[in-house]
């Protein structure tokens, strides 16, 4: 047999450095892409060949097929039905007929995995080295399914799970559990971090998001999280999660702020945020539960072994905004918290809208504590229909956009949910007549005033509901999605909402009503006042100045605010790393003037053009608020329009990157909370900071 070179995938990258552990950094050979990573993962340079480069990648494959063929062809025995032609060799041990010639099983049978086929033990399987590019594929997969599903990396020991890879890849060597978590998994956290300080490198507009999960026993008390969010030079808004990173027993209010502190500069973005998101009541909570209708579980199973927290979550988490953990004090410390956001993050600092909403709707529900038992009777009806009735006749009732009927194995939304738990429960409501017909006598049935009840509240919630589903869309289904809200939502919606229960009445619950109102005055009303929000609701296109009650007014306050931010906030340099003084930018380089527009006796009956001039801040304002609000979405729109309105473009890049709705690490958070919380038999993952930094960042490490 001829022998056959090795083949390697730093073939076709040029190393130009080469440090401690393994350590390289090497230029791709067809575009001068500098990789880094380790030499014993390669993964990195198989992944830039298959996605910039694909004959070259397919190259490297056939070079290593033939490399395998040739080592199978002298090392196996051969199945060769064409007169000994060895292309029709089989390399695997699963090839129909006797193994090798040996015959142990019937013609044609299939053996078992580990012996060959028909018994015979003379046939082999030629495995993949680390570097072949199947091997490496398959390691990436089972990587990603462990960061997608937050599983322990001890999954890939498991038995079950070892004999699932055999029979789908005899020739697939596993990877041991401390290679996945020692090399592999922060091999890909290395990428992504140098992706982001990348992408962060040239952005001129940014804002960040400060979230902490609380709830853990243990070592580890709660996580926090530091997200970005930026638009890039073409208008597309991206959010990635600069940092995870544990809280332990001792950790303080202070040492979160040094952590912030320290994620902020490691990535180049100190002082260069226009807003920190950071809510004071989540960092003085022991937990951050979602907001559910108090009593309504529509999960039998949750309703008969719930545990301790979930008494929390059927009592509406009442201790939502209750002390920290580990000495760190009661409800009294609140505002000890409030007070240091401030000074931590001073003036840069605003709350997250869509929490601030949630938390509305729980004082709200808090404060008509007479709904509790109606909400649990009905969902003892919702149970018992979802039991008695067929699913055909289930399906015309709940199935339809954000809901799923629930199936065996797959648990809907409505259990976590105050929104969804409202969807279904205004669809029981309107079908109650046909789902007590279609169910026959049951032991449980709505009366009408508990019908009237229930009404009133749904009516009451519904443009809560709204609101809530604007600014979260589709994150609820899927935490990857990377949809991003500005906080232009946030005016709009704060005066629809107090319109609504200006205009509403509730009979059979209005403590409701006052509750949710003086909710409503204490934690949204202020955005009303505020001129930022005044700011990005104005220069979103299509809403502009059309909510105003006193245009003459919050014109003023426009004026004053986009002047602050286009002088005082402008843009970073990044070559000369100072503030341009200049209120107007930069002129572009001057486009070479065509032969007909000098002046000359010829042409002097062409009436001259009037010289243009560079418009004021109030002549951008004012030709803007002239046109017509427009559905195009605001983004696309300041895309287009900011040749033409450089002054308020530069705003609007600054006001868009401000978030209206959580952040997917907070989504991932809640989560993670519910489905590993060691009560529930499951043990955290011992890496898991690093699965949730990964899982948030999946959509920049695999699209």
């Amino acid at each position: 047999m001829a022998s056959v070179s090795k083949v390697s995938i730093l073939d076709y990258f040029n190393i130009v450095f080469e440090g401690e552990n393994g350590k390289i950094e090497s230029n791709c050979k067809a575009c001068g892409t500098r990789i880094q990573a380790k030499r014993s993962v390669t993964s990195n340079f198989v992944t830039h060949l298959k996605r910039k480069h694909q004959g070259m990648y397919d190259d490297f494959v056939k070079r290593k097929d033939m490399k395998r063929e040739g080592y199978s062809s002298g090392s196996l025995h051969s199945f060769t039905p064409n007169g000994g032609n060895t292309r029709y060799t089989l390399p695997i041990s699963t090839r129909v007929g006797g193994g090798g010639g040996g015959g142990g099983g019937s013609a044609g049978g299939m053996g078992t995995l580990e012996g060959g086929i028909g018994g015979g033990s003379g046939g082999g399987v030629t495995k993949f080295d680390r570097h072949d590019p199947r091997q490496v594929l398959i390691s990436e997969a089972i990587a990603k399914m462990i960061v997608r599903d937050l599983q322990s990396v001890s999954i890939v020991e498991n038995q079950g799970f070892r004999e699932l890879l055999q029979l789908l890849e005899p020739r697939y060597t596993p990877e041991p559990q401390h290679y996945i978590q020692s090399q592999l998994l922060p091999a890909y956290v290395y990428q992504a971090q140098l992706a982001t300080r990348q992408a962060l490198a040239s952005v001129h507009a940014l804002s960040l998001s400060l979230d902490l999960w609380r709830g853990l026993t243990g070592a580890t008390s709660g996580y926090v999280g530091v997200t970005c969010h930026f638009l890039t030079s073409d208008w597309q808004m991206r959010s990635a999660l600069l940092a995870c990173l544990p809280l332990t027993g001792g950790s303080s209010g202070n040492r979160v702020l040094s952590d912030f502190d320290e994620v902020c500069h490691s990535h180049g973005v100190s002082g260069r945020a226009f807003r920190v998101v950071a809510d004071h009541f989540l960092a003085a909570s022991t937990t951050a539960k979602p907001c559910c209708l108090p009593g309504f579980l529509v999960e039998p199973s949750l309703a008969n072994g719930r545990d301790e927290d979930d008494g929390e979550e059927v009592d509406n988490g009442n201790n939502v905004e209750g002390g920290i953990r580990n000495g760190h004090g009661g409800g009294g410390e609140d505002g000890e918290w409030e007070d240091l956001w401030e000074q931590g993050l001073g003036v840069s600092r605003v709350d997250c809208f869509s929490r601030s909403l949630e938390q509305c709707v729980r004082e709200g529900l808090r404060s008509c504590p007479q709904v509790t038992s109606t909400l649990a009777k009905a969902a003892c009806f919702y149970n018992y229909i979802t039991s008695a009735v067929p699913p055909e006749k289930l399906s015309q009732v709940f199935d339809g956009p954000g809901l799923s009927m629930r199936t065996p194995g797959n648990t809907p939304p409505v259990a976590i949910d105050w929104a969804a738990q409202l969807k279904v429960l205004r669809r029981l409501l309107d079908s109650v007549e046909f789902l007590e017909e279609v169910s026959g006598p049951g032991v449980v049935v709505l009366g009408d005033s508990e019908r009237g009840l229930l009404r009133e509240l749904t009516d009451t919630l519904e443009p809560f509901t709204e609101a809530w589903d604007m600014v979260q869309g589709d994150r609820q289904a899927d935490v990857q999605t990377d949809r991003h809200v500005s906080i232009s939502l946030a005016l709009p919606c704060v005066l629809g909402l107090r319109k609504h229960l200006s205009e509403t009445s509730t009979p059979h619950c209005p403590s409701l009503l006052v509750g949710l109102s003086q909710a409503v005055e204490r934690r949204l009303a202020p955005v009303l006042e505020d001129p930022l929000y005044i700011t990005a609701t104005t220069l979103d296109p299509q809403f502009k100045l059309t909510w105003s009650s006193n245009p003459d007014w919050h014109r003023q306050v426009l004026i004053e605010e986009l002047s602050k931010h286009s002088t005082a906030s402008s843009p970073i340099d990044l070559n000369t790393n100072i503030h341009p003084q200049s209120q107007t930018p930069p002129a572009p380089a001057p486009s070479p003037v065509s032969s007909l527009s000098r002046p000359c006796k010829l042409f002097s009956f062409i009436k001259q053009r009037p010289t243009t001039q560079a418009k004021s801040l109030e002549q951008e304002l004012a030709v803007y608020l002239r046109e017509e609000p427009t559905d195009e979405e605001a983004l696309h729109y300041w895309q287009r329009k900011a040749i033409d309105f450089p002054l308020l473009a530069q705003v609007a890049k600054r006001a868009f990157t401000i978030p209206a709705c959580g952040t997917v690490v907070q989504s991932i958070f809640t989560a993670a909370e519910r489905c590993l919380r060691p009560e529930r038999g499951r043990v955290l993952p011992k890496n898991l900071e690093t699965l949730i930094y990964l899982k948030a960042n999946y959509s920049l490490l695999w699209t």
